[in-house]
């Protein structure tokens, strides 16, 4: 029986991993390469790349891609023994190292402490003595990544350029950490001491601006909201992408005939000229246009009083 054109690329790939040619964490064909490399449709494509994930030879990477992935085998020896309940060794700074490499790879969902436990070569209850739970352990999470990229001691001058300085660093945590839009709370906030001097930098910022502090509090919401709310795309991008093989642009491409069939009914002229000028979402492209016009109506509003 002749082979359908997936399995037959998808074995062809799984040969190239088998040969060594591959090798675990090397990137597989994309989506698209693999339509200019064997001539076939995208939809074949992204069979090909969701048969090799369902068997678990590759798996996709949140910012890499699908790769090749880890053979199954016997466990390390560092992880074959598991320490004891009181291994001086396990610190709170281990498991949440630990946590944020789990969650930067597979997802908030996947973080469990059996997970970090496995990671760490530990026996599950050992965390709990350093953490009293998931819960917690994301709050102190959430403040170690945020203060990857502190403030600096001296600020640039005026309430703009301080603004545009924290706001662009916190896009860069959320960039470098998909998973931490979905963690963090506006309406419950957590205690998180990082995440506050944010605050304190926004009001300090704008303290002799004539505002009232219930309005210096609402530009740093509204500012904030505007970044999170776009890094909220990101890890629903990424599970997408692990989902379907396909990147943001390859998945467009299979909708535009679809959305030019629609287009031609004359019903969206102007979506239609959208199409036509070749535009791409580029959720960085979209934050720096948010924040300036965000800022250019909050001089505007600023000078009015």
């Amino acid at each position: 029986m002749t082979q359908p054109p997936y399995r037959r690329i998808a074995d062809e790939i799984r040969a190239r991993i088998v040969d060594r040619e591959l090798r675990p964490g090397d990137p597989v064909p994309s989506a698209r390469g693999i339509t200019r490399e064997w001539g076939v449709a995208l939809a074949t494509a992204t069979k090909v790349l969701a048969t090799l994930n369902a068997e678990g030879v590759t798996r996709s990477l949140p910012g890499r891609g699908t790769v090749v992935a880890n053979p199954v085998g016997p466990k390390q020896p560092e992880r074959a023994v598991r320490r004891s309940e009181g291994d001086p060794d396990l610190t709170r700074e281990r498991i949440v190292t630990a946590a944020i490499r789990v969650a930067d790879a597979e997802g908030l969902s996947q973080l469990s402490m059996r997970r970090i436990a496995t990671e760490l070569g530990a026996a599950p209850m050992s965390l709990y003595r350093h953490v009293d739970g998931k819960d917690e352990l994301v709050v102190s999470m959430m403040d170690s990544v945020i203060g990857e990229d502190p403030l600096p001691a001296r600020p640039p001058k005026g309430w703009r350029a301080q603004l545009e300085l924290s706001s662009r660093l916190q896009w860069q945590s959320f960039r470098h950490h998909p998973w931490l839009a979905q963690a963090l709370s506006i309406t419950r906030p957590q205690l998180i001491p990082n995440g506050m001097r944010h605050t304190e930098w926004a009001l300090r910022a704008l303290d002799r601006s004539g505002l009232t502090i219930q309005e210096m509090m609402h530009v740093h919401t509204t500012l904030f909201s505007h970044v999170r709310g776009l890094a909220l795309n990101l890890e629903a991008e990424a599970q997408a992408e692990q989902d379907s093989g396909l990147t943001s642009d390859e998945w467009m491409e299979t909708q535009e005939h679809g959305f030019r069939a629609i287009a031609s009914t004359g019903d969206f002229p102007l979506l239609s000229r959208l199409v036509d000028s070749d535009m791409e979402l580029d959720l960085d492209q979209l934050f720096e246009f948010g924040l300036g016009r965000l800022l250019d109506g909050l001089e505007r509003y600023i000078s009015g009083r």
